[in-house]
């Protein structure tokens, strides 16, 4: 199977910058879509970006504009740049990925989660 793991949250002032990574590793066919999700305190989780195999990106509203998605397909790696940061982008962010095991069968992986804290 394919194992996540997030790396780069933490403590910022509104207005800061933060880039958040997600290694892949484990066995799998192929990675397709990977896309970021956070989930804040009270509130049900939500996509933030996605991007395909083939780079195509989709960003929910509130984030348009001052986040990037991207992905590194030679180090299985995606990245969420979040600049222009804001309060209300307080949570803990999880990576997802779809990929398809040696048997070809569509899955879907979850990272652990990093903690994002926007706060003055």
């Amino acid at each position: 199977q394919v194992h996540l793991v997030e790396s780069g949250g933490g403590l910022v002032q509104p207005g800061e910058s933060l880039r958040l990574s997600c290694a892949a590793s484990g066995t799998a066919f192929s990675i397709g879509t990977m896309g970021w999700y956070r989930q804040a305190p009270g509130k049900q989780r939500e996509l933030v970006a996605t991007i395909s195999s083939a780079s195509s990106t989709n960003y929910t509203d509130s984030v348009k504009g001052r986040f990037t998605i991207s992905r590194d397909n030679v180090k299985y790696t995606v990245f969420l740049q979040m600049n222009s940061l804001k309060p209300e982008d307080t949570a803990v962010y999880y990576c997802n990925a779809e990929f398809r095991d040696l048997g070809l069968r569509s899955r879907d992986s979850w990272g652990q989660g990093t903690q994002v804290t926007v706060s003055s």
